[in-house]
């Protein structure tokens, strides 16, 4: 847990703020896994701290999310209507 501290502060992962008045602070917790090597035989042990954002409401502690997520059959069908109207190679200047 130590070193998971030290790389967080060393990241400048965030910004002590004064909390606005009548708000509290959003919780957090540890999260244990233990890693193993292919033999069953112990890796490492690794600790995360995660925020326990399921308190927040909506346009109240956030405004918006966005995870840019992108599905490998999503990048395959791409690619494919790409190749199939030969897009790919006249992007990048061949004919």
């Amino acid at each position: 847990m130590a070193a998971e501290l030290v790389a967080l502060e060393s990241n400048n992962t965030w910004t002590v703020m004064p909390l606005p008045a009548g708000k509290r602070a959003i919780g957090c917790k540890w999260v244990y896994k233990v890693k193993c090597n292919a033999d069953g035989s112990l890796d490492k042990c690794k600790a995360r701290l995660v925020a326990q954002g399921f308190t927040q409401q909506t346009e109240i502690d956030f405004l918006e999310t966005f995870s840019p997520v992108a599905k490998l059959t999503s990048v395959r069908i791409l690619l494919t209507n790409a190749a199939k109207k030969k897009l790919a190679s006249s992007a990048i200047g061949h004919q």
